[in-house]
């Protein structure tokens, strides 16, 4: 189904959300539709944030928005769901739109197996909805269900469409560029020249792919490495739990500035703790590459601010422009050649 026929049905707004593959088609759409639009269309730090957001469009207008996601931010809007959205609370309707990763019988990567198994279950579960929107889906059954869902949504109701794979469609490209003069591969690539064997946590997406590739390409062991395949925004606090529980081991973390942005309270028990022997080097590409390229705000954040403000004095974060992170690097070989 074309997505401007989807969206002509569903009939919204004003929409919010954290960018996904399975929604590439839907992402697009919004960015060619509206760009980032304060009115109509926001990408969000998480999608707990998408769905207050969504929330205060519905107060502020009396309108019912939708919240776009991959299955995996089920877990973050279960707060809002429950103890927001819900009729037994406020009563807000919502419209989710969740690209579905690790369908059951659908060949994915380790991460969304098991929560592909329970997808629907979570839906029903947090008294939602859901719609199942496939390849042969037709519009007519499409404005069936959304008929349905009008229903639903005016007892202060949620509903859900959940998407499978190849479901949607939109022929207009969209080009994500930035000016950045550095690859993240080459900034992975020197702190594995660096780091020894000290370990390595990376974050999801490109970068755990990267590491584990150049690893590869150089014949070096994976031992030292822990790849956050899953669990977007939480590689920090895995390093933490392990620079603290292993202090006379230096302790690296690459991170990306969307997964920084969807768990950022991570940063302050980093500043409180201020673990010595951890560094903390933040790839910031101001776009969600992994999933197709959407922009983040981490281009409009001032990190050097925000490293003195969590006071992360001792645990080292770098903005990362080439001239500071080749004269880091290059001092990290002269130590360890001594």
């Amino acid at each position: 189904m074309q997505v401007q026929k989807f969206v002509e049905i569903i009939g919204a707004e004003f929409y919010a959300g954290v960018p996904d593959s399975q929604l590439k088609a839907l992402c697009n759409y919004l960015i060619n539709t509206y760009g980032i639009d304060s009115r109509h269309h926001v990408i969000a730090a998480n999608e707990g944030n998408a769905a207050a957001l969504a929330a205060g469009y519905h107060l502020a207008t009396g309108k019912v928005p939708v919240v776009y996601m991959q299955n995996s931010g089920e877990g973050n809007i279960i707060n809002p769901v429950a103890s927001l959205l819900n009729d037994k609370v406020y009563a807000i309707p919502m419209i989710f739109v969740v690209g579905w990763r690790g369908e059951p019988g659908v060949h994915d990567e380790p991460q969304h197996i098991y929560q592909g198994e329970v997808t629907i279950k979570l839906l029903e579960d947090m008294d939602i909805k859901p719609f199942i929107v496939g390849k042969e889906t037709t519009e007519e059954e499409l404005k069936a269900a959304m008929d349905d869902f009008k229903t639903v949504l005016a007892q202060g109701k949620d509903v859900a469409f959940v998407i499978r794979k190849g479901a949607l469609s939109y022929d207009e490209k969209v080009v994500y560029k930035n000016d950045n003069t550095m690859m993240r591969e080459d900034i992975i690539r020197h702190i594995t020249d660096v780091s020894g064997e000290d370990p390595v946590i990376s974050t999801t997406g490109k970068a755990s792919r990267e590491l584990f590739e150049i690893r590869e390409a150089k014949k070096m062991s994976h031992k030292y490495d822990f790849l956050t395949v899953g669990s977007m925004g939480h590689s920090s606090s895995i390093a933490l739990g392990i620079a603290e529980s292993m202090p006379d081991t230096k302790i690296w973390c690459i991170d990306g500035d969307g997964a920084v942005l969807m768990h950022m309270g991570a940063m302050a028990l980093l500043g409180a703790n201020a673990p010595k022997n951890m560094v903390h080097v933040l790839i910031n590409n101001g776009a969600h590459e992994t999933v197709g390229g959407m922009p983040t705000v981490g281009g409009n954040i001032d990190w050097i601010g925000v490293d003195k403000i969590m006071r992360l004095s001792e645990c080292s974060i770098r903005r990362l422009r080439l001239k500071h992170l080749m004269r880091y690097f290059k001092g990290r070989r002269k130590t360890a050649a001594n």
